[in-house]
């Protein structure tokens, strides 16, 4: 049985659309560290976990499942432009990805730290569940050039939501770490850098 590590990392990596956070976080795994991500836990609770889809239907109504499937366009037609409804989705939804969240933690112990990667991070409790944050930061032109690629892609959508999240400016302000992932500055060195530090941070927290 392995012994449990109280002062394992939790790092948070954030970034805006199309900024590249989710390459950087396969990156970070490719390097042995385990990865959780939020919004892909998100989306599994809310198809998955009964009690979590029944506090979703009584705030959001009947409409909120089709034969057992989260209604998504019906959910975001209601929260997309207001903030009280998104707030109170939020709150349903995230003390079970908390939960789901810290469970990942217990089961990696064994390792130095462990990475949760969310879209929305600094605007929410979630950056009070990790050690230390991390943005991965890109121009706007260069994000949406990047989305261009993108299936399904919708200017107006993408520019609504990037409008609606906190600016990069003030998400630099909150976060301890900035991963340039810029074209011009070598993604990979940066990473390893971090890993680097981050190993590092591990053994200290564990010796003080």
């Amino acid at each position: 049985m392995q012994p449990t590590r109280h002062n394992m990392l939790k790092i948070g990596i954030t970034g805006g659309i199309g900024s590249g956070k989710t390459l950087v976080c396969q990156i970070f795994a490719q390097l042995g560290v385990p990865v959780y991500n939020a919004d892909d836990a998100a989306k599994q609770l809310v198809q998955n976990n009964a009690q979590l889809q029944a506090e979703i239907t009584e705030a959001f109504g009947s409409d909120a499942f089709i034969n057992g499937q989260y209604n998504r366009g019906y959910i975001a037609s209601i929260v997309f432009s207001d903030p009280e409804r998104l707030n109170q989705l939020n709150a349903i939804i995230h003390p079970y990805v908390f939960a789901d969240w810290q469970a990942f933690v217990d089961q990696h112990q064994a390792f130095p730290y462990v990475i949760k990667e969310a879209a929305i991070m600094l605007e929410t409790d979630s950056r009070f569940t990790v050690d230390k944050i991390v943005l991965v930061y890109a121009p706007l032109a260069l994000r949406l050039a990047r989305l261009q690629n993108r299936d399904g892609f919708n200017l107006d959508d993408t520019l609504k939501r990037i409008a609606n999240q906190m600016s990069e400016e003030d998400k630099l302000k909150l976060c301890h770490y900035v991963i340039h992932n810029d074209g011009e500055q070598a993604l990979i060195e940066q990473i390893m850098d971090l890993h680097a530090q981050f190993i590092a941070l591990s053994k200290h927290s564990n010796t003080i």
